[in-house]
């Protein structure tokens, strides 16, 4: 009896350390699904698209964290975009069109895919509706395509042409700079203009943004009709989260539970789920809030949710399928 009982009690650690070490994994952000060489063999590469105050990498810490490392060892060939973190969606978008232009250039390809997170999003869709001829699909992760109750309340918060706009408008700015500087830009190259992207992003200037452009837009707030291939002949997807604690061990949840406050529905802490509807809607209610979206921070996401490079993966998989 003694042995038997020995042998359980041995036996219940072990299902008890493979449990934690199963829940540190998935907290971690590690992924245990497997793809082939080519399973994210796209025909035209992948440049990613980076949103407000975002980045390549910064002390060999990507932005997308270990998206563009695990859709290269699937066969994508992948490009990070440099554009700046902050300034007008078109000033980004113009920005990213030269970047377009140089990846074209290198890889010998004739059109590309964007996948853009938050304010990559509306700067990916510019680059589409101008130069529709050299962009093969927009992929929207949490894009802001209807504006963010965060920006509309920062905008409520100085009148426009105020000193206290002024002062604020310089210090994030400064901010910016330092990001440009720390992942190994010039911010000379790429300008910052803060209350530009605070305009942008705000519902008022995405709603006068979606007038000009409105390629794969829905017909309304919240509707799901966007066209996955609009008439310039580009394919449109989106996908987005829908929550905004998701790890106790994340400290930029309780962030975004805070800023999630402003709104009145579902949202990952920064935008609706009904402004991120772009095209072909993949998903709008991932367990992921902002920053998961894109497996920040350092991979610590929900524990019982998709692992978001899986997303990327699976959605590179598809435009394979498309044969873009």
């Amino acid at each position: 009896m003694t042995r038997t009982n020995h042998t359980q009690r041995k036996q219940i650690r072990k299902s008890t350390f493979a449990a934690i070490l199963t829940l540190l994994c998935l907290s971690l952000g590690f992924s245990g699904q497997a793809y082939s060489s080519t399973y994210a063999k796209t025909k035209h590469p992948i440049v990613l698209v980076h949103g407000l105050f975002g980045f390549e990498d910064i002390l060999f810490v990507d932005y997308f964290y270990k998206v563009p490392h695990k859709l290269s060892r699937n066969g994508a060939v992948v490009y990070i975009a440099e554009v700046s973190p902050a300034n007008s969606t078109e000033v980004r978008g113009e920005q990213l069109l030269e970047y377009i232009d140089e990846v074209l250039a290198l890889s010998g390809a004739d059109k590309v895919n964007l996948i853009g997170h938050s304010h990559g999003g509306p700067t990916a869709r510019y680059a589409a509706s101008v130069a529709p001829e050299k962009v093969a699909s927009v992929s929207s992760v949490a894009g802001v395509n209807w504006g963010s109750k965060v920006a509309d309340q920062l905008r409520d918060a100085f009148s426009e042409g105020s000193v206290g706009e002024g002062v604020t408008g310089l210090v994030v700015d400064a901010v910016a700079n330092i990001i440009e500087i720390a992942s190994g830009s010039d911010p000379r190259d790429k300008p910052t203009d803060s209350i530009a992207a605070l305009n942008s992003l705000s519902t008022a200037g995405s709603v006068a943004f979606n007038q000009r452009y409105p390629e794969g837009m829905p017909t309304a707030y919240c509707r799901n009709d966007g066209k996955m291939l609009a008439e310039n002949g580009v394919y449109y997807f989106s996908w987005s989260g829908g929550k905004t604690y998701t790890n106790p061990f994340d400290v930029v949840d309780p962030f975004l539970a805070i800023t999630g406050t402003a709104f009145k529905e579902p949202n990952d802490g920064l935008v609706s789920t009904c402004s991120s509807h772009l095209g072909k809607v993949l998903k709008d209610n991932y367990k992921m809030n902002h920053l998961d979206e894109v497996n920040q921070s350092f991979g610590i996401t929900h524990w019982f949710e998709t692992n978001p490079v899986d997303v990327f993966v699976r959605q590179a998989n598809r435009l394979k399928g498309l044969g873009l």
